[in-house]
């Protein structure tokens, strides 16, 4: 009976996918998912804590100023899939809590006007409910350049943030910077919020208020996120030329599933509505025991490689640092490790990166070389190095990774075969963190770190001191030309100095460049208005829960 069940829906959940015309939403029920970061707890609710993954966790009740116009995504007949970590293009981007912005010179600003109306909900000891206004904004944005967690220079274009009216806010600049948008508009540390919230204490999960479509109302580390619909929530979904009020969905889960054979389970037996990464080793068997479910197959935003500290030895030598990269057959890891569902591309930029990708085949030999697999090589600059047999060097890696952990002792058996041997340490995700940013990282870290956007990425990376800096990479010109790329304002001539910088980092070789794979997101039919996209901002997916409903009808159907 089971068997037929599955083969009847499966059959049903094909045809459910090729119907062309809208449905009308209906409203309730609960989404459950197991996002991006399903093995992952909140690591802060602050976002004067400068964290990565807060959008995340807070994006459902903090809104920014801008977000991803979802729109013009590939399912709407766009341009746009919205997988990126971090990056939208300038014609993704739509006004969330700024209703228009207009540019003007002397002095160079941005002039944000901000919908009215917008209320944050009463929230008993925190906050009476009240109206947003440019107040907020001002606060949010002078509380978090003035935290003592602040990245250095990263607000350092700006002269000025003023509220010039209830609604009207001036963003001042001493010169223009590319990222202006990102940087204080929808980027990672860009949400506002009521000093009400943070005189209440916002690191406490049990204050969270926000003018999100969701209010997060349980937390249990380890375990669940818990966001309940925003009945006063100001935005609305056009759909077949009718306005809907948002969210659709009552209540929203992010499930913590460290285990990856109880993640998979747990998607086959509809526990999960979408589960968002499922690794390629597990697209088959999930296809041939839930052949309803519905997939999108998406290039890893992330990069994936071996960071070698260049302030220490061996790795202050490019030799070795080069010889390390020939000793590693990438080819075959594509083929054989990851069955062909991988790429080689020069990270730090990526496919997506329409003007500032450059392909392999299209870059110097020199970088190329890197990719190809010669021992020989490897070993003849170890020697010139003066390492002739080799050396031995601790990596760490996050044991919440399963692909690392499977991967690591790939890459170690690579380099035992020139006499490199590694000493490999798995860490728990807080503690491997912690070592990056606090510039006490072993010689070796392994890791995916985020492409972001195509300017981000070298600055994160390659700039002195920057946080998400592993390999220590530290160089007066680089840093430069980096700045010289965010002045820039003609887009073409900045892409043009992107790849010159892209090249250069390649060249250097601070990492081991590795494969980036591919992952697939998996949904059962009853998600609508739904066709995988993962991010409306900086690792935001609130916005697009915020728009989907579940059929309820169709999901009891189904037997779930």
């Amino acid at each position: 009976m089971n068997k037929l069940r599955n083969a009847l829906f499966g059959l049903l959940g094909l045809a459910w996918a090729g119907t062309a015309t809208a449905e009308a939403p209906k409203p309730g029920g609960t989404l459950d998912v197991g996002t991006v970061y399903i093995t992952l707890s909140a690591l802060s609710f602050d976002p004067a804590d400068w964290n990565w993954k807060l959008n995340h966790d807070t994006g459902n009740y903090l809104e920014q100023l801008f977000a991803a116009d979802l729109s013009k995504s590939t399912r709407n007949g766009g341009t746009h899939p919205f997988y990126a970590d971090a990056y939208l293009p300038t014609d993704a981007i739509r006004g969330e809590l700024a209703e228009s912005w207009e540019w003007k010179e002397n002095p160079l600003r941005v002039d944000i006007k901000l919908r009215q109306g917008v209320m944050f909900p009463e929230k008993p000891g925190v906050m009476q409910a009240r109206e947003l206004t440019a107040d907020d904004v001002v606060f949010s944005y002078n509380r978090l350049a003035g935290s003592p967690k602040a990245q250095a220079g990263y607000f350092d274009y700006l002269s000025n943030v003023e509220a010039t009216g209830k609604h009207e806010v001036v963003f001042t600049f001493k010169e223009f910077h590319a990222e202006w948008d990102y940087r204080f508009g929808w980027g990672y540390y860009s949400p506002i919020y009521a000093k009400e919230l943070a005189d209440a204490g916002i690191q406490n999960w049990k204050n969270a208020v926000g003018t999100g479509p969701f209010q997060l109302t349980d937390y249990v580390q380890g375990n669940s996120n818990t966001y309940t619909k925003n009945p006063n929530y100001w935005d609305k979904e056009r759909i077949d030329g009718a306005d809907y009020k948002l969210p659709f969905v009552d209540k929203v889960v992010y499930h913590t599933i460290k285990d990856e054979a109880t993640q998979i389970a747990a998607l086959r037996t509809g526990k999960l509505d979408i589960l968002e990464t499922v690794r390629w080793q597990n697209v088959e068997s999930l296809k041939k025991s839930a052949p309803q479910l519905k997939w999108s197959r998406w290039l890893n935003m992330s990069g994936t490689f071996l960071a070698m500290r260049v302030d220490t030895k061996p790795f202050d030598d490019i030799r070795v640092r080069r010889a390390l990269n020939y000793a590693v057959n990438k080819q075959e890891i594509v083929t054989s490790y990851y069955g062909g569902n991988a790429e080689l591309f020069g990270y730090p930029q990526h496919p997506d990166y329409t003007g500032y990708f450059e392909p392999l085949p299209e870059m110097p030999d020199s970088i190329k070389e890197l990719f190809q697999y010669n021992p020989d090589k490897a070993k003849k600059l170890l020697v010139e190095a003066g390492y002739p047999k080799g050396f031995t060097f601790k990596v760490q890696v996050c044991a919440c990774n399963a692909d690392h952990m499977d991967l690591l002792p790939l890459v170690a058996a690579y380099l035992e075969q020139v006499g490199v041997k590694l000493e490999i340490q798995p860490m728990e995700y807080a503690a491997f963190l912690s070592a990056m940013t606090s510039k006490t990282n072993a010689p070796g870290y392994f890791m995916n770190n985020g492409h972001t956007n195509p300017t981000r990425t070298l600055h994160k990376s390659f700039f002195t001191k920057e946080v998400w800096n592993p390999s220590q990479w530290s160089d007066p010109a680089y840093d430069a030309k980096l700045m010289e790329m965010y002045r820039t304002r003609d887009e073409p001539a900045r892409q043009k100095i992107v790849k010159e910088l892209t090249r250069e980092i390649l060249d250097k070789a601070p990492y081991i460049w590795l494969p980036t794979p591919y992952n697939y997101t998996a949904w059962w039919p009853w998600v609508k208005n739904y066709g995988g996209e993962l991010r409306a901002g900086a690792v935001r997916p609130g916005p697009i829960y915020a728009r989907l409903w579940i059929d309820q009808d169709m999901k009891k159907q189904m037997g779930h």
